[in-house]
C-alpha cells in the first residue's frame, strides 16, 4: 500500500493521538486497547444526550429525538429496575427492527444489565432453547414473536420467573406480562437509575451465533469490546480520509479522490437486523456515538430504500451485499438522489469485486466493507474508499487493536502469503460463548480466537479470505450451520443419511443445499420435508434445493460425509 496510507496510520496511533494503544491485562492475557476509550458503553449513551432536539430514530412516519428517546430510555430503565433486574441479570429482546429494540438496549445497558439479542426469524423451539440457555429476568418482543413464544412460556416458567413486555401488541397478553407504553408510563413516575459502576470488562450483550453443533451459542460481548469496535470504525474512517488528503498534497490523488462527499448530517438507513453485530455494534453504535439518525426499515426493498435516501439524506447505507446489489441495479436508482451517500456498504458476507466498481461508477459515495464475526463484536478489518478501490478482493487490513496470526492446523504461525487459518486477539475479542466451556477451549488459545477462516495477508498487511474451515453456508449474510440443519433433519424419521453444503447463488451468495438418503422402504418429498423443518428451525436454515439419492452418501476414512464431492456432482446435474 502506498506511502500516505502508513503515514497516517502511524500518525493517528502514535502516542498521544487519538487512537493510540496500549497493551494491558484481559482475562488474565494481555491484549491491545486504545489508551483514549471510554470505559463502558454507557458512557457513549449519556454523551449522545448533547444531541438533544436532532433526529435519532425514525420508522415510516414515526420520528424519535435523542431527548425524546433519552427520556424513554430512562423511564424504562426505572421499570426494570423495579421488577428487579439488577447489574449482571440478563434482558432479551425478540423483535423486528422497532424504535422499542433500540430503546430497551440503551435502557437495559444503563442499568448494567445485560442484553440479549433474539433472532427474530427464530421458530417457537428455536426461542425455547435461547431462553432456556440465557436465563432471562425479562423478554421484550413484538406480537409476532409473542405468538411464538407464549406456547412455551410454561415451560420457561416452570424454572424460573420470566416477566414480559410486549411491544406494538394487541392482542391479550399472558400472565405476568404488560405492554411497552404502560411499562414507560409506570417508569415516569419512579426514580431514575443512579449508581450503577460499568467496569469495561463487564458484560454488555449476548448474541447468538448459529450452532456447530445443532444449537446456536451465546457469544458474549463486554463493554471494552463493543467500544473497541466502534473505536476501530472511527480509526478506518479517520484514517482513510487523512491518507486520501495527504496523496492530494503530495500531487498524487486516488482513484475516486475527486468526488465530494455529501454535506449531510451523519445518519444511516438499516436495512439489516439489529439482533447481529453488523446491525447493533457497527451500525447503530456508530450513528449514536456522533449524534445520528438511524432510519429503520420495516422490511427490505430497494425502491423503498432508495425513496428513503432521497428523503433523510443519510450518510452511510448498512446492508448486506445482495442488498446493495439491488439498490444500485433498481430501475429507480437513476430517478433518485442519493448523493448524500459517503459510503455504501455493511458486512455479512463479502462484496464482489464487480459489485466494487459498480458502486464507485453510479454512486457520488465510497464502496465499503468488514470483514468480521460476532465473537469480535464486529469487524477485525475495514476495507473502504480508494483502498477498496485497490484491492477489491481484499477484506482489508486489521485494525490497531486487533493482532493476527495465520497458523497451521497444529497452530504454528506461517509466513505472509500462505494460506492457514486465522487467529486474532485484541480487546474486542469476546469473553466466551455462554454456557459452553468445552466450546470455549476450543476456540480460545490465551486470548487468540479462531475465526475457522482461512485466509492469507499479502505484503502490505491486506487479508484476503480462501475459504472456511467450519462447515457452514453463508446466506445472504446470515451463517447456517450444517449441522444444525441435520440436526432438524434427522428428526424426520424417514431419514437414514443426510448432508447439508452450501449452493452458490447469484443474488443471495450461497443458500441451503442438502443430499438425503432414505431409510429403505420409507418415503419423503422435498416439500414434505420443508414441512417438517419449517416448525424446527428458521425459515433461512431450511433448504432450497434437496436432492434424494438412491445409495448412501460418500464418506471419508473417518467416516464424514464428502460435502464438496457431493457439490461437485449434484450441482452440476
Amino acid at each position: 500500500m502506498d506511502r500516505h496510507y502508513k503515514e497516517a496510520w502511524e500518525e493517528l496511533t502514535a502516542k498521544g493521538a487519538p487512537f493510540a494503544w496500549s497493551e494491558t491485562e484481559i482475562r488474565n492475557h494481555k491484549a491491545r486497547v486504545y489508551d483514549a476509550a471510554p470505559e463502558n458503553l454507557v458512557d457513549i449513551w449519556k454523551m449522545s444526550a448533547a444531541h438533544e432536539e436532532k433526529d435519532y430514530l425514525i420508522y415510516g412516519e414515526e420520528r424519535i429525538s435523542y431527548a425524546e428517546a433519552h427520556s424513554k430510555v430512562d423511564s424504562f430503565s426505572s421499570y426494570l429496575q423495579d421488577l428487579g433486574v439488577k447489574q449482571g441479570d440478563r434482558v432479551a429482546i425478540l423483535m423486528r427492527n422497532y424504535p422499542e429494540w433500540v430503546l430497551t438496549y440503551w435502557a437495559v445497558a444503563s442499568l448494567g444489565a445485560v442484553v440479549v439479542g433474539m433472532n427474530a426469524w427464530w421458530t417457537g423451539p428455536e426461542i425455547e432453547f435461547a431462553a432456556d440457555d440465557c436465563d432471562p429476568k425479562v423478554i421484550v418482543c413484538d406480537q409476532e414473536r409473542l405468538e411464538r413464544l407464549t406456547p412455551h412460556l410454561e415451560n420457561l416458567r416452570s424454572e424460573g420467573d420470566i416477566y414480559i413486555v410486549a411491544v406494538r401488541t394487541e392482542v391479550d397478553l399472558p400472565e405476568n406480562s404488560v405492554h411497552w407504553n404502560d411499562a414507560v408510563s409506570v417508569g415516569e413516575q419512579l426514580p431514575n437509575v443512579s449508581g450503577v459502576s460499568i467496569q469495561p470488562d463487564d458484560d454488555v450483550c449476548v448474541f447468538y451465533t448459529s450452532g456447530t453443533t445443532g444449537h446456536p451459542k451465546g457469544a458474549v460481548l463486554t463493554h471494552r469490546g463493543a467500544v473497541s469496535n466502534l473505536l476501530n470504525l472511527a480509526f478506518w474512517s479517520t484514517m482513510s480520509k487523512l491518507a486520501e488528503r495527504k496523496a492530494i498534497e503530495a500531487g498524487e490523488p486516488p482513484t475516486g479522490s475527486e468526488k465530494k462527499l455529501g454535506n449531510s448530517d451523519p445518519g444511516s438507513v438499516l436495512a439489516v437486523p439489529l439482533f447481529h453485530v453488523t446491525g447493533c455494534n457497527c451500525c447503530m453504535h456508530p450513528v449514536t456515538a456522533v449524534g445520528g439518525k438511524l432510519i429503520l426499515m420495516h422490511k427490505w426493498n430497494p425502491e423503498e430504500a432508495l425513496e428513503i435516501i432521497e428523503r433523510e439524506r443519510p450518510t452511510t447505507f448498512t446492508g448486506v451485499p445482495t442488498m446493495a446489489r439491488e439498490l444500485v441495479n433498481s430501475p429507480d436508482f437513476a430517478k433518485r438522489d442519493t448523493s448524500s451517500l459517503d459510503s455504501l456498504g455493511g458486512g455479512g458476507a463479502a462484496v464482489q469485486p464487480d459489485l466494487v466498481h459498480k458502486i464507485e461508477e453510479r454512486l457520488e459515495g465510497r464502496p465499503s466493507t468488514g470483514y468480521g464475526l460476532t465473537e469480535v463484536n464486529g469487524v477485525i478489518t475495514v476495507n473502504a474508499a480508494h483502498f477498496f478501490l485497490a484491492k477489491p478482493e481484499s477484506a482489508g487490513s486489521p485494525c490497531p487493536v486487533m493482532e493476527s496470526r495465520i497458523v497451521d492446523e497444529q497452530g504454528n504461525d506461517l509466513p505472509t502469503g500462505e494460506k492457514g487459518e486465522l487467529w486474532v486477539k485484541g480487546g474486542n475479542v469476546f469473553r466466551g460463548y455462554l454456557n459452553r466451556p468445552e466450546a470455549n477451549k476450543e476456540v480460545l488459545t490465551e486470548g487468540w480466537f479462531h475465526t475457522g477462516d482461512i485466509a492469507y495477508f499479502d505484503d502490505d498487511g491486506f487479508l484476503f479470505l480462501v475459504d472456511r474451515a467450519k462447515d457452514m453456508v453463508l446466506r445472504g449474510g446470515e451463517n447456517v450451520y450444517s449441522a444444525e440443519v441435520e440436526a432438524a433433519i434427522y428428526k424426520h424419521p424417514s431419514i437414514a443419511e443426510a448432508a447439508v453444503f452450501a449452493v452458490p447463488d447469484e443474488r443471495l451468495g450461497e443458500t441451503v443445499g442438502v443430499a438425503i438418503y432414505l431409510i429403505p422402504e420409507q418415503t419423503c418429498s422435498a416439500q414434505e420435508l420443508r414441512d417438517h423443518l419449517s416448525s424446527l428451525i428458521a425459515s433461512f436454515k431450511v433448504p432450497e434445493h434437496i436432492w434424494f439419492v438412491d445409495e448412501a452418501l460418500p464418506r471419508n476414512a473417518n467416516g464424514k460425509f464428502l460435502k464438496r464431492e457431493l457439490q461437485e456432482k449434484l450441482i452440476i446435474t
